[in-house]
């Protein structure tokens, strides 16, 4: 966990899981590197959030795996949904608890992304997750529970790097320059960039 900047309650947060993503994001708002992975995501903003001061809100911008075909381009979310949490058996297992319901944003659009902590590079995984969203990353649902419970609104902004198929993991690394570009020009555009 890496947080640059001074936090104040009149700016935004924003929030990157490593420095690939965050390469040409030149700022005055202060910026997160959580690392990946959603406990790294999740105790990383807690932490920046429980030390104060808290943002007017937090942007998670960063690299997401496109589930279905046709699927690309810089992406709000709109909801997000854990897929490695299994929901039915804990419910079962707690007569009827719920954990892990799907968050809706109160920014976002139509777009659902659903998170979980395996890097998705093989095409089983892929189908069977493509059934729940068009869009697979490592911390956007961690990051929704952060906020929410702190009460900061939160945007999450994808910028697809991949098909989340065979290969994935070399086409990031090919491909997270040009995503890093795309969302710096997206925070520029709409966030308070510069004082």
């Amino acid at each position: 966990m890496e947080l640059i900047g001074e936090m104040a309650a009149d700016r935004p947060l924003l929030v990157l899981a490593v420095k690939e993503e965050a390469q040409y994001l030149d700022t005055d708002l202060p910026v997160l590197l959580t690392g990946m992975g959603k406990v790294n995501a999740a105790t990383a903003l807690a932490t920046v959030l429980a030390r104060g001061p808290r943002p007017s809100g937090v942007v998670n911008l960063g690299t997401a795996g496109a589930l279905r075909p046709g699927w690309t381009g810089t992406h709000v979310v709109g909801t997000v949904v854990q897929h490695d949490l299994d929901g039915a058996t804990l419910a079962a297992l707690t007569d009827g608890g719920t954990y892990g319901p799907p968050l809706t944003l109160p920014d976002g659009g139509d777009v659902v992304l659903a998170t979980g902590d395996l890097f998705v590079s093989d095409e089983a995984a892929r189908a069977r997750l493509a059934e729940l969203a068009p869009l697979v990353d490592m911390e956007g649902y961690a990051l929704a529970v952060a906020a929410e419970r702190a009460g900061v609104p939160l945007r999450i902004v994808k910028h697809v790097s991949d098909a989340a198929g065979e290969g994935a993991g070399r086409t990031w690394r090919e491909s997270v320059a040009g995503c890093a570009r795309a969302l710096a020009d997206w925070a520029e555009a709409n966030t308070p960039y510069r004082s």
